[in-house]
């Protein structure tokens, strides 16, 4: 008999409603693979573009139902052949392409690492996406010490990594953010600023010296504004606006998500040493109430779905 499981998917690409919960079959784990049973799935706009009908060029052609979701954490339930170091009953955390929302999701063993006890489940499920993007893109625009760092939509769970991971860099960070969140970005050592019009010229009186990167999380007018004060598109990373970085000549997140590089954070959030919130969770069978609020691009910290 086909083991099932339940997963949050969708049949045709569209809005957050399209996201329904099904019984579908469960993965096995093959050779170098493992098998996790999740506790907690981070929730980004990345899964909102995917769900939208938007797929990354390295999948390729995909048929559907479509599971969104590429972080997680939960408990090591099987093991194929030629693992070595991961065992049955581990408590983990990790990343893949999709399909994290579900009860079960299986991945290469070389993508999970171990959950320090310290860190609870809803942080661990939500933690890779912001720390392998925050540093990725920044790795990506180079960014020095002494330099100036404007991160868009600063306060969410990619720019509260962002603005840590800078700021030890020893670079100056701007975050744009509303006034409520303000006193949370200067917690972590950014400058802060409010949206709307006149952005580049407030950003402007912050940077007498110029802005010489920045990393878009909100798209539209940041993105804009973002153009008009870095001087060179290559140093501007968005990670919302996915169909047109290319015709506007600015960059994706590019590079390769670690087990390493995640288990590091895990450990400096484990010590106190790094600031993760998690701003809400939903329960499965609310996914959809869950892009939909990832979609306001507003909000201190990290969604999360609880399985």
């Amino acid at each position: 008999m086909t083991e099932l499981m339940r997963a949050a998917a969708f049949a045709e690409p569209g809005g957050p409603d399209v996201l329904k919960v099904m019984e579908l079959p469960a993965p096995q784990a093959g050779p170098g693979q493992v098998r996790v049973r999740v506790r907690a799935a981070g929730v980004q706009p990345f899964d909102a573009a995917v769900r939208a009908g938007w797929l990354p060029p390295y999948l390729g052609e995909m048929g559907y139902p479509r599971i969104p979701g590429n972080e997680f954490a939960g408990v090591v339930d099987q093991v194929g052949e030629d693992v070595t170091g991961v065992a049955v009953g581990a408590e983990v955390l990790g990343f893949t392409a999709l399909s994290s929302y579900a009860e079960y999701v299986v991945v290469p063993a070389a993508n999970v690492t171990a959950k320090p006890a310290k860190v609870p489940w809803e942080v661990a499920g939500g933690l890779t996406a912001g720390v392998q993007t925050a540093e990725l893109a920044i790795d990506g625009v180079g960014l020095a010490e002494g330099e100036t760092l404007l991160v868009h939509g600063a306060a969410g769970s990619v720019g509260t990594a962002a603005v840590q991971i800078a700021r030890r860099r020893g670079a100056t960070v701007i975050g744009t953010a509303r006034e409520a969140n303000h006193d949370y970005l200067r917690a972590l050592g950014a400058v802060p600023v409010v949206y709307g019009e006149g952005l580049a010229d407030r950003v402007r009186a912050l940077a007498p010296g110029g802005v010489d990167a920045a990393l878009d999380g909100a798209g539209g007018h940041a993105l804009e504004v973002s153009m008009e004060l870095v001087r060179d598109r290559a140093r501007i990373v968005t990670l919302v606006e996915h169909g047109r970085a290319a015709e506007l000549g600015v960059r994706l997140v590019q590079g390769d998500r670690s087990a390493e590089r995640l288990g590091r954070y895990a450990a400096l959030y484990a010590k106190g040493a790094f600031a993760f919130p998690v701003r809400r969770t939903y329960r499965l069978e609310e996914a959809a109430q869950a892009h939909r609020e990832i979609e306001t691009g507003h909000g201190q910290g990290k969604i999360v779905i609880t399985i």
